[in-house]
């Protein structure tokens, strides 16, 4: 049964103790972090929530196209949660992508492995990989873009 068939107060329960908010395109970024961030902190933060994904690969995420677990230390933070500014618009639009592209719905219920799993079956050629990834200054340092000469 998925998440979304789930009553509210069954999924209450689960959501508490496992829930992680993840932003759509940080299914790409999880994959692909190198150590390099826009800060220490964000390092730091980047890599506690990869290790709880690693560690329990069935954790719930909630995929959203709004500030995250992983935005918590961006020094860019403050800007991005501005809905006009043009760096939100442009992360916004690339978490956009990323659902259409699965063929679900912002705030969507889903087990990390099967994320990483959907992600990497319907993200799987160069053109969708470019228009997720085009405009992100770590494209040339992520694992993940440039997996297979994407």
């Amino acid at each position: 049964m998925s998440e979304k068939s789930k009553s509210k107060s069954e999924t209450d329960s689960e959501h508490d103790s496992q829930l992680i908010k993840i932003r759509a395109h940080h299914l790409c970024c999880i994959q692909g972090f190198q150590g390099y961030g826009y800060s220490p902190a964000f390092v730091a933060n980047m890599r506690a929530v990869i290790s709880d994904l690693e560690a329990l690969p069935s954790r719930l995420l909630k995929l959203v196209t709004e500030c995250d677990a992983i935005c918590i230390s961006c020094p860019s933070k403050r800007e991005c949660t501005i809905q006009e500014s043009v760096l939100s618009r442009r992360i916004r639009q690339m978490d956009l992508t990323v659902l259409e592209k699965l063929k679900i719905e912002d705030g969507t219920f889903v087990k990390a492995d099967e994320a990483f799993r959907l992600i990497n079956s319907k993200l799987n050629n160069a053109s969708d990989i470019e228009e997720v990834c085009g405009t992100c200054k770590w494209r040339q340092k992520c694992l993940w873009y440039m997996q297979a000469g994407r």
